[in-house]
């Protein structure tokens, strides 16, 4: 256990690497406790170092057994090691092979980082710095070589031998029960991309023709007995195989793309070049056990990583500074995957909900940080939803302010000039401004400047002048390590609804930047009047939410509910239809948090009426708009002295309110949007099943005689798993009659089967209720739950503290205690799935003072822990900071 601080890498410390590792030839004899692997580099010191400067490779937990430069064992003055470097004091040469023989326990690495054997299988994952446990290497992005792999394994146990490339060649290991297989990967890559898997494992296989009639073999390798759970993940790869030729112009480049699906992975999935490893949850379904939005992620994860071969592989990042280079870029292209796949508007609300849920809080406490970094202790903690999620929009924002051609003129330029190189977000810019003809200098501070800008609005109509007045205004609110901010380019759609619903045109505009329906923000503060403006309009702002931002505009009732029934744009219909919701929540929860009686506004519970009673309305669109904000998403609108039972109650209220006034067309549509015959995880379809269990949603809470039955009746007669967790959840949650059989019926259906199972987990981890952390602590010592696989521990803890607040946040404390107890223990074996798990403190100094004195009191405690994980100190460290 790596217990010391871990010192801050700075960006602006960069140095590059005084050798390059051309080449790398690997001979890994498998074995579960002791594994030899055999690493020939072949190195070069760049042209402007010293003569016999050190060589300084990196290490982690690993054994020396031989050490040879090019050919000769080097003696024991010439070089120091330990398990964590290995230092060659003077090569004698500007070139030579260094052969690098280390020992390595798989069996015993819980950590999954590196090389790890679990349920038998032998697997890698890399990224960030895993490969520095395997051998000593030059562990760091910038440094790019060609690998050749020769696995070696028993033939009964691993009849499955896989690594990078195109495989060359395989046998038998002559007077052994041992067969080997030798892989080689033409294009040079960093060791974060290396992959190896050897197993017992089924294969299924299938075809793609490139755009230049290339044949390429696809095989997704799975656990015996899960062969057919594979069509959708092999379908969506073949999708995104064809997009990303007709909508980006790239084509695969290797003979074969290999995925393989394991139970135990710390990630979603990992893109290792030609050889994908993924978390089987994002590969395996069928309607029995996996649900519409199990079939969506996989389709994106699949995408996802199957894009990253040319945004992130082809070309990679200089250092990991520059990680959002290819993530964030990446989730933009698998975010318009799935929206020429699915449906644009309801991808870009899904999008925009995970932004604001996840990425908006990262961005207003204590582990805020640009969407390029410039110091950290510990990588692993930098894979957030700031470098993903908001990479994304401000690769979007890109796109908007230069427009789809001037877009994908500089994208070209990018894959053509950096083909094959490691390099950095102002590389990356500068293509843009080369192919446009613009200074992107002040775009840039969206990479460098941490924090949500908010946008300020105030308007005028003139009727006589017929003008209209919008003033604009933008700052960032001072989070840690940025007390100022400098004023970004925002790119905001807009719209000028008149009185029939439909955008105005006004003759002329003056005090901004206009192209198109684009208002483009530049300067702290802008005024800007709108001539010929024959009537007063309602504002349509941020369409399409053009723009990581929140806007602060007082809206009227009567325009907030104008712009929820009329606006043309799909996204400001949805989100007009949520500040009402969201308005009204935050006044319940004002009301209750004060003893006072109070009911839900007639106008905002009519609004969730004229919602579902328009016949216009895609019904996939319709089922988010019935959705309640969350509450999270309320408590970050309160933003401080925060009480979640309030919350809570105030959310209950809301819905009751909808129920009541509506059953009878919650009954209907329940039954009518239904879907009927055989299961299809279609977007028209699944949108069908969104909408119906919305409405069932409202139903079961409805008073009326059948409301239980009814809800029971969905869930027991469901023929898919979207339907039937859909029926579990609020029988659970709704502490409904029929509860404790539900759950028990769930488990005897789904008892084999993992993915399912951890739904089942889930399920009680989120259910609001004082019994909620006896039941987590009895569920620790079930039969099924695994305290070392990561997705078990995801859905009953992750689940817990980032989905059930009034449980999480206790006013006894007991709540931070668990999560508390199980980050120390979990820490000692897995110190990711620990650390991530500590996230769940980011918002602590935002409740009420009792809590956060019970959260800070907890955080402490783990703070006092002398053997904390560098992943979990580096975390609890900027938590308390």
């Amino acid at each position: 256990m790596r217990s010391e601080t871990a010192p801050a890498i700075r960006l602006e410390d960069y140095q590059p690497p005084v050798y390059r590792i051309e080449k790398v030839h690997l001979t890994v004899k498998l074995d579960p406790a002791e594994t030899e692997v055999v690493a020939t580099l072949s190195v070069a010191r760049q042209a402007d170092v010293q003569a016999g400067t050190p060589l300084v490779l990196d290490g982690d937990e690993l054994s020396l057994r031989e050490l040879k430069l090019n050919g000769e064992v080097l003696p024991d003055d010439g070089y120091t090691v330990s398990p964590g470097k290995l230092e060659i004091h003077a090569p004698p040469s500007k070139s030579f092979d260094l052969k690098i023989t280390t020992q390595i326990n798989p069996e015993a690495n819980t950590k999954l980082m590196g090389l790890y054997r679990s349920s038998g299988t032998y697997c890698t994952q890399c990224e960030a710095e895993g490969f520095r446990r395997i051998t000593y290497f030059l562990d760091r992005p910038d440094v790019l070589a060609i690998y050749t792999t020769r696995v070696e394994a028993p033939k009964t146990d691993c009849p499955v031998l896989l690594a990078n490339g195109n495989l060359m060649e395989k046998g038998d290991i002559d007077g052994t029960d041992r067969h080997y297989a030798l892989w080689h990967d033409p294009h040079p890559k960093p060791a974060y991309l290396f992959a190896l898997v050897a197993g017992n494992l089924a294969q299924v296989p299938n075809r793609f023709t490139t755009a230049s009639d290339k044949k390429v073999d696809l095989n997704i390798y799975v656990e015996h007995g899960n062969e057919g759970l594979c069509s959708w993940a092999m379908d969506s790869l073949k999708r995104s195989m064809k997009w990303d030729e007709d909508v980006f112009g790239r084509e695969y480049d290797l003979d074969v793309f290999n995925i393989v699906a394991v139970s135990d992975f710390n990630m979603g999935a990992m893109e290792n070049k030609g050889l994908n490893i993924f978390n089987d949850k994002y590969v395996l379904a069928d309607p029995e056990t996996a649900t519409d939005q199990d079939y969506a992620n996989i389709e994106a994860v699949i995408a996802h990583e199957y894009f990253h071969n040319w945004t992130g592989n082809r070309i990679t990042c200089r250092d990991w500074f520059q990680l959002c280079l290819k993530e964030g870029l990446t989730v933009f292209r698998d975010q318009e995957f799935t929206s020429d796949m699915r449906s644009r508007p309801v991808k870009r609300i899904t999008d925009v909900r995970l932004l604001k849920t996840h990425q908006f809080p990262e961005d207003a406490g204590p582990l805020a940080h640009p969407v390029r970094p410039r110091v950290y202790h510990e990588i692993n903690n930098f894979y957030t939803a700031t470098v993903y999620e908001k990479g994304a929009e401000v690769v979007r924002m890109l796109k908007t302010v230069l427009g789809d051609e001037g877009f994908h003129r500089g994208l070209d330029l990018y894959f053509d000039r950096h083909d094959g190189e490691a390099t950095t977000i102002e590389a990356f810019l500068t293509c843009f401004e080369d192919t446009n003809g613009t200074d992107l200098s002040q775009f840039a501070l969206w990479y460098e400047q941490a924090g949500t800008p908010v946008v300020s609005v105030a308007s005028a109509y003139d009727a006589d002048r017929q003008t209209y007045s919008l003033s604009l205004s933008q700052e960032i609110p001072p989070v840690p390590g940025q007390r100022s901010s400098k004023p970004a380019v925002i790119p905001l759609r807009f719209g000028l609804l008149g009185p029939d619903g439909k955008d105005m045109h006004a003759t002329s505009a003056s005090g901004i930047n206009i192209s198109g329906d684009v208002l483009l923000m530049e300067k702290s503060r802008h005024e800007i009047t709108f001539s010929g403006v024959s009537s007063q309009p309602v504002l349509s702002l941020l369409r399409a939410f053009s723009a990581p931002v929140r806007i602060d505009q007082k809206f009227a009732t009567a325009d907030l509910q104008f712009l929820a029934a009329r606006d043309n744009d799909p996204f400001n219909r949805w989100q007009a239809v949520q500040s009402l919701a969201m308005q009204e929540l935050v006044r319940l929860t004002g009301t209750i948090r004060h003893g006072e009686l109070g009911a839900p506004a007639d106008g905002v519970v009519s609004v969730f009426g004229a919602v579902l009673n328009d016949q216009n309305l895609d019904p996939a669109l319709k089922a988010l708009a019935l959705t309640l904000p969350s509450e999270a998403d309320i408590a970050q609108e309160i933003g401080k002295n925060v009480d979640p039972d309030a919350i809570l109650a105030a959310r209950k209220q809301l819905r009751q309110a909808i129920a009541r006034q509506f059953h009878g067309a919650l009954r209907a549509a329940a039954l009518e949007f239904a879907p009927r015959g055989d299961y299809s995880p279609d977007a028209e379809t699944a949108g069908k099943r969104a909408l119906s269990n919305r409405a069932a949603y409202y139903y079961a809470v409805s008073n009326t005689e059948d409301a239980a039955q009814f809800t029971w009746d969905r869930f027991s007669s469901a023929d898919n798993m979207t339907d039937r967790l859909a029926g579990l959840m609020l029988l659970v949650h709704d502490h409904m009659p029929g509860e404790t059989a539900a759950l028990d019926l769930y488990l005897s259906r789904h008892e084999k089967t993992s993915l399912a199972m951890d739904k089942w987990f889930m399920v009680q981890a989120t259910a609001p209720g004082d019994g909620t952390l006896a039941t987590i602590k009895s569920l620790f010592s079930h039969p099924l739950y695994d305290a070392t696989n990561p997705n078990r521990v995801r859905a009953l803890l992750q689940s817990f503290a980032t989905g059930n607040a009034t449980q999480f946040a206790r006013p006894d404390g007991a709540g931070f205690e668990l999560v508390a107890e199980s980050v120390l223990e979990i820490d000692k074996r897995n110190p990711q799935v620990a650390s991530r798990l500590l996230t769940s403190f980011r918002s602590w100094r935002a409740l009420d003072a009792n809590r956060c004195a019970l959260a800070e009191s907890t955080l402490m405690k783990i703070s006092s822990c002398e053997d904390l994980s560098r992943d979990s100190r580096d975390i609890i460290d900027r938590t308390l900071q």
